[in-house]
């Protein structure tokens, strides 16, 4: 982890189209650190560095602490842009920025004592709701440990998610905030793709949490949140799975796009035992124009739900986000078919650890397991709805 000097909001003067620049000139970046990245098993700090002087994490932040408060058609740009470059760091900075959403939804008097001195953090948010918070009198215990801390190895604050139950019975899953001084980081995130978010454990101890740093996840996820009533722009009055999910969306897309311009430089090249080129087999080129169309087709749909939640936001109804909740999940899992059909046509090469293919199958097959992208699990919910039927408790939309 690396302390951060806190910085004085200053008066956002950055446009979209500018921030979408700075997003794409870094794409080199991202992916000639890629490999470090894997071997440090974080994200490297130099380009968080390089990614913070490009105001990249202030995108959602509201204007009145010195943020951009760009919205979602931002958002996706940047995302995919930086998705290009690497997975692990795309990832991890996708949350960040969505993280500080996450922030402008909890009550004012603590965005103004976390924005007093800077215009943006970065901060994991564990949703896994793996802990146990009990109400005292001004605030709530919290004990617990949290899988999957991504953008912990870099994090200022944490926002672990836990359930209270109420007098009455009723769960209520709330959002907390801590700084990172009140929690603990165990190295536990050994795995086989995205390897570079560090997406370590989290464990907090006996910590108690003022009420003011806690805030209801049932709301936000309607878009009636407090930054819904605090803030003007449309941006708080979304819903927040739309957002969380597209964060997680973006780096697949973007890698199945690099994998797609690496696999057409490949066929340029490769020649093949018979001394061949593989660009004059007919089989390759319906290989390459099948992925094209398929990576287009995503991107499409992508861009349509992200012009469909701006349009609806928080008068979206539960079927409207059940459905975009498929279409993300459904995304995903056509990136990763393109990245494992361009891999199965590119040969042995790009299965040598240094191949950027490999790690880009590799990362795709991780990122996909992801609980918002159980594509059985959302089909099944969206159906439900289209029936006019009841989802069963518990279902996140």
């Amino acid at each position: 982890m690396s302390a951060r000097e806190p910085q004085s909001p200053q008066s956002p003067s950055t446009t979209g189209p500018e921030l979408v620049k700075r997003a794409r000139a870094l794409i080199p970046l991202l992916a000639e650190h890629a490999a470090e990245a894997e071997r440090l098993r974080k994200p490297v700090d130099s380009v968080i560095k390089a990614l913070e002087e490009a105001e990249v994490y202030k995108l959602m932040v509201p204007k009145c602490y010195g943020g951009l408060e760009l919205d979602m058609d931002t958002f996706f740009e940047v995302g995919v842009a930086l998705g290009e470059g690497d997975a692990s760091t795309a990832w991890v900075s996708n949350f960040y920025i969505e993280h500080n959403w996450i922030f402008s939804q909890f009550p004012e008097p603590f965005q103004k004592e976390l924005f007093a001195s800077r215009s943006y953090v970065l901060a994991p948010a564990m949703i896994s709701p793996t802990a146990t918070v009990r109400p005292e009198k001004g605030g709530f215990r919290i004990n617990g440990r949290w899988q999957w801390g991504t953008g912990v190895m870099h994090g200022d604050w944490v926002i672990p998610a836990a359930t209270e139950i109420r007098p009455d019975g009723r769960p209520e899953p709330r959002w907390f905030a801590l700084p990172i001084s009140e929690v603990s980081v165990e190295d536990t995130w050994y795995v086989d793709g995205m390897i570079a978010t560090g997406s370590n454990d989290v464990v907090i101890d006996n910590v108690f949490i003022p009420e003011e740093r806690a805030v209801s996840m049932r709301e936000m996820m309607s878009g009636h949140g407090p930054g819904s009533q605090l803030h003007a722009g449309p941006l708080y009055r979304t819903p927040m799975m739309p957002i969380l999910t597209l964060a997680a969306t973006m780096p697949a897309l973007g890698q199945a796009k690099t994998a797609l311009r690496l696999f057409r430089d490949r066929l340029a090249e490769r020649v093949l035992l018979d001394a061949s080129k593989q660009l004059d087999r007919s089989a390759s080129r319906m290989r390459l124009a099948r992925a094209e169309t398929e990576v287009c087709q995503t991107e499409l749909l992508l861009r349509h739900l992200v012009d469909d939640v701006c349009a609806r936001r928080n008068a979206a109804t539960l079927e409207d986000r059940a459905r975009w909740a498929t279409q993300l999940a459904m995304s995903v899992q056509q990136c990763k078919k393109v990245v494992q059909d361009i891999v199965e046509a590119s040969g042995a090469h790009a299965h040598f650890q240094n191949s950027p293919l490999q790690r880009t199958q590799r990362d795709l097959n991780t990122l996909a397991c992801h609980f918002v992208f159980d594509l059985d699990g959302k089909l099944e919910s969206y159906g439900r709805l289209l029936l006019g039927q009841e989802l069963p408790g518990g279902a996140l939309f």
